[in-house]
């Protein structure tokens, strides 16, 4: 009998990408070179700690941050993006009473901590977006105030993609001595991403977004900014983290970085021009679809359409019967009843945040799986709205 199932395409990178072949070959050496733990001073802990901290400088190198003098940055290895954005916004507001300002469309690992920290006595305060996502920069200095003690705006949109204006937030933080702490989760290995250049205070990463080990993430925080942390019980990276430090983890992440940086160019090209054609095809097939944050710079490979219309949990469960993988929101948020926080703050039209979805690309996404992917949901779209003419003419009856 013949499997009728459709072969699946994944759109939703964003969330979580596959391993590379690379980098899984990578971490299989680690594993069968059988590491010692990297904090025992004998000679294979030292073996062990050489390449940890390798992997460690070979990260911070490419992504501009200062390795070397006598005035370098740190790179503190975490479990992921979570835990980074947590470490970096709780370990570097310091105590209250004062100011923390964070952007109204920021992922749930910051916003969760920005309301830990209104919990201990903080004043959280939330800079508006536009319509296309982007932080009203006039509304953000209106907030910024002699109090402030902690700025944090994501570079990257999980759900739109919409870049923020980053390098010059943090400009201004620099000239009042306030850090700045960018998520940059789904920036790097999506776009060129310099550290020092950006001129932020802290930006943090994982590396299951760019084809890298799921469990591993890091914060890179410059040099004279003081970190507290919030984890106990060790010494491992100065305390700040403390645990055993996964050389295979570090040796992944690293090697990922790697084969981005060699395939950046023809990944960004081949990215932007599959988003494109992919947006073009469904509002060519008079869907009258809308693309979300189109009006701003984007990362080259995540869409937000909406079908107006149509309930996005509909469509979301029509396409993935029909084989398309995709999400609605934020991954780490699609457990949640309720439209998206995200689109909410842009203020669209309720029609617009109801039937929005978000389809992201990956390093080995083809212009095959776009062009299905596309005919599939168009088809979808076409059947539920089909479907809600039936039912408008059966209710008149």
């Amino acid at each position: 009998m013949a499997n009728d199932t459709p072969t699946i395409i994944d759109l939703d990178q964003n969330a979580t990408t596959a391993l590379h072949p690379e980098v899984a070959r990578a971490m299989a050496e680690c594993y069968c070179a059988g590491y010692a733990n990297a904090a025992s001073s004998h000679r294979r802990g030292r073996e062990a700690r050489r390449v940890l901290e390798e992997a460690r400088e070979g990260v911070g190198v490419i992504l501009g941050a200062e390795t070397s003098g006598h005035l370098p940055d740190q790179i503190i290895l975490t479990s992921g993006g979570t835990e980074a954005n947590n470490l970096a916004l709780l370990g570097l507001a310091g105590s209250p009473p004062g100011r923390v300002i964070v952007s109204a469309v920021e992922h749930p690992s910051v916003s969760g901590p920005a309301e830990e920290l209104e919990r201990r006595g903080f004043d959280v305060r939330r800079v508006r977006v536009d319509s296309s996502g982007v932080v009203d920069e006039t509304h953000f200095r209106e907030l910024f105030s002699a109090d402030t003690k902690l700025v944090s705006v994501m570079l990257a949109n999980n759900e739109t993609g919409v870049l923020q204006p980053v390098g010059r937030l943090a400009e201004l933080c620099r000239e009042a001595g306030v850090p700045l702490h960018t998520d940059a989760v789904q920036a790097v290995g999506k776009i060129p991403v310099n550290f020092r250049q950006l001129g932020v205070s802290a930006l943090t990463l994982t590396a299951h977004k760019f084809h890298g080990p799921r469990g591993v993430g890091a914060v890179m925080l410059r040099h004279g900014y003081r970190l507290e942390p919030v984890l106990f019980g060790g010494f491992h990276q100065r305390a700040l983290r403390p645990g055993t430090e996964s050389i295979e983890l570090a040796v992944g992440v690293h090697r990922a970085l790697q084969v981005w940086q060699r395939d950046a160019q023809t990944r960004l090209t081949r990215m932007t021009a599959l988003r494109d054609r992919f947006e073009e095809l469904l509002r060519g097939a008079g869907l009258a679809v809308t693309v979300n944050g189109s009006g701003a710079g984007r990362l080259p490979h995540t869409s937000n359409v909406s079908f107006p219309g149509l309930d996005c949990q509909a469509m979301h469960m029509v396409l993935d019967l029909a084989g398309v993988a995709c999400s609605i929101g934020s991954a780490c948020a699609s457990g949640a009843a309720g439209p998206s926080p995200v689109l909410l703050a842009m203020q669209l039209p309720r029609e617009i945040v109801e039937g929005a979805l978000r389809f992201s690309l990956g390093a080995f996404t083809t212009r095959q799986d776009v062009d299905v992917a596309a005919d599939r949901i168009i088809e979808a779209a076409r059947r539920l709205r089909r479907g809600r003419a039936v039912d408008a003419e059966r209710s008149r009856w």
